[in-house]
């Protein structure tokens, strides 16, 4: 029975259920482990990031993207629908700042992302994005934030999560050992300890990516030279420095 509606994306089965999302999500689960945790002072996003043959240039995949100076994004799952997102989301950004003349706030661009995947699940000849993403911010409303957006277009926020493959593992190994208190430093190690659990092979600068956004990433930004907290990723140097802590 289930057959005839798991061709349809705008139309319901008997149960209530949308098959295609879930075929969706089986696509995120098949995507690489991605992690975020909130700490006090700021956010950090990490994932593996592997590639399909070793003569591919490591520096031409990202998983990482920066979205707007106060906000960064990782995915699971497929990459090109990634692409997708990251450039409307960016486009998102940019039509906020031309009417307010300032950074949307990470729930702003998290409704306008979601309501994107939310219309692909009810639209006629699409189907829905194949990732799950973790977005991350910092903003005068909220401070430090950590947003994950499923394909349905379903958004919560988080104190720390992990998508992908190793899901359940990760986040089981989360419970354990997050805690409320838990500073960005300390967010960046437990982000790193938790890709470990299920990393196949060696783990090197090269094998991970990181983005972070803080109290220690302070900088100054625009033509008002407006002081804030920037997102940026982690350099490969400081990475394996993270690495070399936790051996």
């Amino acid at each position: 029975m289930a057959d005839r509606y798991s061709f349809s994306l705008t139309t319901f089965s008997p149960s209530g259920k949308l098959v295609q999302i879930e075929y969706a999500l089986n696509a995120v689960s098949q995507g690489v482990t991605s992690v975020g945790i909130k700490a006090t002072n700021g956010v950090v996003i990490a994932t593996e990031k592997k590639s399909a043959s070793s003569l591919v240039d490591d520096a031409s995949v990202e998983k990482v993207a920066m979205i707007s100076p106060n906000i960064g994004m990782v995915y699971s799952g497929m990459g090109p629908d990634f692409r997708v997102l990251v450039a409307k989301a960016r486009k998102a950004v940019q039509a906020y700042k031309r009417v307010y003349m300032e950074e949307p706030p990470v729930r702003i661009l998290v409704q306008e992302v979601a309501g994107v995947m939310q219309e692909y699940t009810q639209s006629g000849g699409v189907r829905p994005f194949g990732v799950s993403l973790m977005i991350i911010g910092h903003d005068d409303v909220s401070g430090p934030s950590l947003y994950q957006v499923d394909p349905s277009g379903a958004y919560f926020a988080w104190k720390a999560s992990a998508i992908g493959k190793n899901m359940i593992n990760a986040k089981t190994f989360l419970e354990k050992r997050y805690n409320e208190d838990m500073e960005l430093e300390d967010a960046v190690h437990t982000a790193i300890l938790t890709l470990k659990e299920g990393f196949e092979g060696q783990m090197t600068e090269n094998s991970l990516e990181i983005g972070i956004i803080g109290e220690s990433t302070v900088g100054v930004y625009g033509g008002e030279r407006k002081t804030m907290p920037l997102f940026r990723k982690l350099s490969p140097a400081e990475v394996r420095d993270y690495l070399a802590n936790i051996a």
